[in-house]
């Protein structure tokens, strides 16, 4: 049994903060991996694969810590480079804790200087540990040229899993004692085709600056969770990489980060599908759509960059809610939030439509109130027919899952057509006000016979 506890969806109060960082490619998030027992940081022998800021509450020998991973700090001049030597040093100074991570093999360098001298800036306590000493017998000539910044160092090597306890050692003797935990939070997934604004509107949700932005198609590629707090509710948001269609992903990279933004889909509660505002939906949308509702989760959709759609749409919000219901014409009554990231427009309805659609997921309807109106509803359409047989309903009974869904049995469920299938469940958003939810309804074939009791 590992002595990592990967805390999921739980949070900390006040959890300490160990902050990871060092240039690209040194292994800091194979460390944070390993720590975390997970694979949630993409790693790849390529530079610049990790671009945002990681966060992983974790659980270890009693101690409990939010565990970040950081961007590799570089001086190269690229765009990518310099938002994440700013946006690194920039977050640092929240942190309680820091891991530098350097590579052995490739010795002391002048950007190791550079990054000890911003983390010494912060004042917080920091461990050296020097990654890639393959050999044991190496390590002291190895570690020699590091002795120079005054910092307790360690030698390591994360693909033997050398070294990792005592960074772990060190970590534990930092950490106070474990913090008060609190109850699980609501687990919100942004997703989106690249450059609709995710990581602009994730940031103004945060009210910090913890995804890079910019202009660039595919600055997003990993999935990252952040914990906060709004009107007495504990929320965990996930922004994710930008979903293209699948021709369009030329590097594997792109590839890795589309399985990941599905598997956030696949864990959250509830899914933001940003849209351009401008622009409205496309039929890459409507499959991003489409799976979210494979996957049955509550969805929202958030027509960002709404500022300048009422700038340049005449009649935009009605313009943009019948483009909705053309291209989502599977799923019409959608609800739709409109936000401009930029300006901090609509975050306040945002969370208004977050909690209703989190509340109407949990919904729970008694059996005799949900028969109730099983008998009322049948008796406004003709029944359904299979072979020469009107199809029969006995009873209607809801399942554990959320949003809600339904059994119906009858004596012959390969009669109940979409069609018949949408007739109820229009009915049931109406009485049940379940407007924008989608739930769905099973038939499944009664054991018992005769007559129905509906």
């Amino acid at each position: 049994m590992s002595l990592i506890q990967n805390s999921g969806d739980e949070g900390f109060v006040d959890s300490p903060k160990v902050a990871i960082i060092g240039r690209p490619n040194v292994g800091k998030s194979t460390l944070f991996n390993i720590l975390t027992d997970s694979r949630k940081a993409v790693v790849k022998n390529q530079p610049g694969v990790t671009r945002d800021i990681l966060i992983q509450p974790v659980d270890v020998w009693g101690k409990k810590f939010d565990l970040i991973d950081t961007g590799g700090v570089t001086e190269a001049s690229d765009l990518f480079s310099k938002l994440i030597k700013g946006q690194v040093t920039e977050f640092l100074f929240s942190v309680d804790y820091i891991v530098c991570v350097m590579d052995g093999r490739a010795g002391l360098v002048p950007e190791d200087r550079d990054i000890i001298k911003i983390a010494k800036q912060t004042g917080k306590p920091m461990l050296l540990v020097i990654n890639k000493v393959d050999r044991a017998h190496e390590a002291d000539l190895q570690k020699a040229d590091f002795y120079e910044f005054g910092l307790d160092v360690i030698d390591a090597s994360f693909e033997q899993r050398r070294g990792v306890g005592d960074v772990l050692e060190w970590i534990v003797k930092m950490v106070p004692e474990v913090p008060k935990e609190i109850g699980k939070s609501l687990r919100i997934a942004m997703v989106g085709k690249p450059n609709v604004g995710k990581s602009s509107l994730c940031n103004c949700l945060l009210k910090q600056n913890r995804m890079l932005v910019s202009d660039v198609a595919g600055t997003t590629i990993d999935s990252v969770d952040a914990p906060f707090h709004y009107n007495d509710r504990d929320y965990m948001l996930v922004d994710t990489a930008g979903l293209r269609r699948q021709s369009k992903r030329e590097e594997d990279i792109e590839i890795i980060s589309a399985f990941k933004s599905q598997e956030s889909i696949r864990r959250a509660d509830v899914v933001l599908l940003v849209i351009d505002g401008v622009l409205g939906p496309s039929e890459q949308d409507a499959k991003i759509m489409q799976a979210i509702l494979d996957d049955h989760k509550g969805v929202i959709v958030v027509a960002n960059k709404s500022d300048l759609g009422q700038e340049e749409v005449e009649r935009y919000r009605e313009t943009f809610r019948a483009q909705i219901e053309r291209v989502f014409h599977f799923f019409v009554d959608v609800p739709v939030v409109f936000t401009s990231a930029l300006k901090s427009h609509g975050i306040k309805d945002l969370f208004d439509e977050i909690e209703r659609v989190a509340d109407k997921r949990g919904l729970k309807i008694s059996t005799s109130e949900l028969n109730d109106f099983f008998f009322e509803t049948i008796r406004k359409a003709p029944a359904p027919v299979w072979g020469h047989t009107n199809v029969k309903f006995y009873y209607l009974t809801q399942t554990y899952q959320k949003p809600p869904a339904f059994i119906a049995f009858c004596n012959h469920p390969e009669g109940v057509d979409n069609s018949y299938r949408r007739f109820l469940i229009k009915n049931m958003k109406e009485r049940f006000d379940l407007h924008g939810i989608p739930i769905r309804i099973f038939c499944m074939k009664s054991r018992r016979g005769g007559e129905s009791n509906l």
